[in-house]
């Protein structure tokens, strides 16, 4: 147990991060709606998340880089570099900064669930205090820079929303043959493609790709410990996945009747475990949520744009910081506009999983240059599962595309 607890660090903050409000409001939403019907999209989300992830870990440990910096120095063209650098800070840029407006709004839903709003009128719209107050507790954890107690911190935080969802998951008695169904029938039923998307979007995050290659490289230094990494992971994102069906599951249970539009709302599905308490239990899970989710998405933006500019000093030089900076109040700020706390949220997980196609070929690519992995560059095996991961998400982002133009 004492070696597994000094093992546990980057793959626990993947899963934290994807953990968060996204998770709980998409899911949410999807169970009530359409019962275990889109169960199969999570499973296939959480079989990506692990192709992928794995890639990321592998080339942090084996080339002791972020993705970033692999992307600037082995596109030899200056022409293509360059492209490809303005894409990638694009994506990362404008994806994050949606992404950290639905993580606050969402920590904002715990903090409302059990208090009363706070806006003041500035200009055409009304300031929400409680984003900017959401915006200051993320600031001042990023500002003080432990990350090794983030760890174990995000680490609490998971195991215990892992255990009450799914405890509740099963206090709620499901009906297992229409989850099995759900899980292994794929079938979109009355659900819109969208709503595919957001599900994948909430487990498969673009930005984690380039956090988790960062991290990684800071914990482990030998590719001996390649292994440690893989196992660490896929604990942890499997973990995250059961977290995601078992919200889905409690969501679409009787008790949920009315559409679901705030935290005290979602609350409903822990009732079972949780009695009146169920409101705090989701606010406070909310709320810690939010802020974990809050913290891990600047801080990939900041890797990123470290990476992309080759800056040799990282978490505590000024431009890192001043880039995390930047992306948490853009949050804030998008968060603390009159818009629907629910509507933010799927908006961040939709833009992300359209990013997803165009960051993951990149890191495809990458893995397979020998120069740069060595003997630790793609097997056949993982190609071809790479390639059908590349291809599910291109076809998905296409058809929503497609769909949002219609």
């Amino acid at each position: 147990m004492k070696n597994w607890w000094r093992n546990v660090g980057p793959g626990v903050l993947v899963s934290a991060a994807f953990i968060g409000p996204g998770t709980v409001t998409v899911c949410t939403l999807a169970g009530v709606n359409y019962g275990y019907e889109l169960l199969w999209a999570l499973l296939l989300s959480v079989l990506a998340c692990i192709v992928l992830q794995e890639m990321s870990a592998r080339l942090g440990i084996i080339s002791q880089k972020g993705l970033s910096d692999s992307i600037r120095e082995e596109i030899k063209n200056p022409i293509l570099r360059i492209l490809s650098v303005v894409l990638v800070l694009s994506a990362i840029v404008v994806g994050n900064a949606a992404y950290e407006a639905g993580n606050i709004t969402g920590a904002v839903l715990g903090v409302t669930a059990v208090a009363a709003p706070l806006e003041i009128p500035v200009g055409a719209f009304q300031l929400n205090l409680w984003s900017v107050f959401i915006g200051a507790v993320a600031f001042a954890i990023l500002a003080l820079g432990n990350y090794k107690a983030l760890e174990k911190i995000f680490t609490g935080l998971v195991i215990m929303m892992s255990l009450s969802f799914l405890i509740t998951a099963f206090l709620v008695k499901p009906n297992f043959s229409e989850i099995l169904k759900g899980l292994f029938i794929p079938s979109t039923g009355s659900a819109g493609l969208l709503t595919v998307m957001a599900l994948v979007g909430t487990t498969v995050v673009p930005y984690n790709l380039f956090l988790h290659a960062s991290l990684v490289s800071e914990k482990w230094k030998d590719p001996s410990q390649l292994n440690i990494a893989r196992k660490e992971l896929v604990t942890a994102i499997l973990l995250g996945g059961a977290v995601s069906m078992a919200i889905v599951v409690c969501a679409a249970a009787p008790a949920f009747t009315n559409k679901v539009t705030s935290a005290s709302d979602l609350a409903v599905g822990l009732q079972p475990l949780f009695g009146r308490f169920a409101t705090w239990f989701i606010a406070v899970g909310l709320l810690a949520a939010g802020i974990t989710s809050s913290i891990t998405a600047p801080l990939a933006a900041a890797y990123v744009v470290k990476g992309c500019f080759g800056w040799e000093k990282g978490l505590k030089s000024f431009k890192f910081k001043a880039v995390w900076a930047v992306i948490l109040w853009v949050g804030v700020f998008l968060s603390s506009l009159r818009l629907k706390p629910i509507e933010v949220i799927q908006f961040a997980q939709v833009a992300n999983a359209l990013l997803l196609p165009v960051i993951a070929i990149f890191l495809f690519w990458i893995v397979n240059r020998r120069a740069v992995m060595g003997k630790h560059c793609n097997s056949l095996f993982q190609n071809i599962t790479g390639l059908m991961v590349i291809g599910i998400t291109i076809f998905l982002g296409a058809r929503s595309i497609y769909t949002v133009l219609q």
